[in-house]
């Protein structure tokens, strides 16, 4: 699994949330070869309802759910990569 994580160090302090979705379009393909392509936004406790509402309403998105990003790792093969949501909306 390919993993990459756009927060900085001060963010991976205070970001500690993600909303985490399996891309239904880029999953097989592209970076995630045969496997599955997950993409998180990285979020605050405050924030993570907000952003889990943003993420459940897109067509590429299934199986959206809020994790812990202390040691996140999705298993098996594919991509994931973590942004943040405040610079994505």
């Amino acid at each position: 699994m390919t993993l990459i994580d756009d927060r900085n160090d001060e963010q991976r302090l205070t970001l500690t949330l993600a909303v985490v979705g399996t891309d239904r379009f880029l999953s097989g393909w592209g970076a995630a070869g045969s496997g599955a392509s997950y993409a998180g936004w990285a979020c605050t406790a405050e924030t993570v309802d907000e952003v889990r509402r943003r993420i459940i309403h897109r067509s590429d998105m299934g199986r959206v759910r809020i994790v812990s990003l202390s040691g996140y790792r999705p298993k098996g093969e594919g991509h994931c990569h973590i942004y943040i949501a405040e610079e994505h909306r």
